[in-house]
């Protein structure tokens, strides 16, 4: 018989960083059981890597086309799972209510955004891990320093990420779905991922070079087919996205 007073097991709150580990666990489960998501971020980006990079369909200059591709999927893998994928998986959690009650658990309302970005941050790897393997197998050569590759990917996770939670946060479910989905379909085309942005108007390359897509892609591009030292430029435009994605998701981001 247990003493007056003591329970087993013992009521109260997990630990925070286990109540976050256990949530960003949860949240990466849900992704990948998830088809729609699955065709987003791992389907449509291996797809186009094996197509682009076989079939002579876009100029992407001198050498092999998977040495220009490969880079640029990266890229798209990054905006499908932060941008595209979170915006609308955090949308319908909205919308359902979903939000509304895990901020009254136990998990404070940063630490489930925290379990987001981990969970996000654990599918990315995935899909770096699967695309480098195809690409690889296509005859792939990255050149080019690990450490400016992992700065533009943690960069471009938080613009990306930024940008994502903004747009679930303030538009409904239905516009979250529309929108994540046209503007993905927009910076594919035309951020650089599969046709060089030389190929457009002047006028135009100078403003789609802002575009976190553009610097993402560039930059990666930079580095690992080029073999370039630290693209500070496309790191600039990368933090200036992350810095008013997230200031504003934090600003305006609505729980109900």
């Amino acid at each position: 018989m247990s003493a007056a007073g003591t329970y087993t097991p013992k009521p109260g709150a997990a630990p925070l960083p286990r109540m976050i580990a256990a949530q960003a666990a949860l949240e990466t489960r849900m992704l990948l059981r998830n088809g729609e998501q699955l065709l987003l971020t791992v389907v449509i980006p291996t797809l186009l890597l094996v197509l682009f990079s076989a079939v002579d369909i876009v100029d992407t200059g001198d050498g092999e086309a998977v040495d220009f591709l490969a880079p640029g999927i990266l890229a798209l893998a990054v905006m499908s799972t932060a941008f595209t994928g979170q915006a609308i998986a955090t949308g319908f959690e909205r919308r359902y209510g979903v939000l509304k009650r895990l901020g009254a658990s136990p998990l404070p309302r940063w630490g489930l955004m925290a379990a987001k970005t981990l969970s996000v941050l654990v599918t990315e790897v995935l899909q770096i891990v699967l695309l480098t393997v195809i690409a690889f197998a296509l005859g792939w050569s990255p050149h080019g320093n690990p450490v400016s590759v992992l700065l533009l990917l943690v960069l471009g996770t938080a613009a990306f990420s930024g940008l994502g939670l903004l747009m679930a946060g303030t538009l409904k479910a239905e516009a979250t779905l529309a929108a994540a989905n046209l503007v993905f379909l927009l910076l594919l085309m035309g951020g650089g991922v599969i046709v060089p942005l030389d190929k457009f108007p002047d006028a135009v390359q100078t403003v789609l070079g802002l575009l976190p897509i553009s610097a993402l892609s560039d930059g990666l591009r930079d580095v690992l087919h080029h073999g370039a030292g630290m693209p500070w430029a496309d790191l600039g435009i990368l933090a200036v996205w992350a810095v008013l994605g997230l200031g504003a998701a934090a600003r305006f981001f609505r729980w109900e």
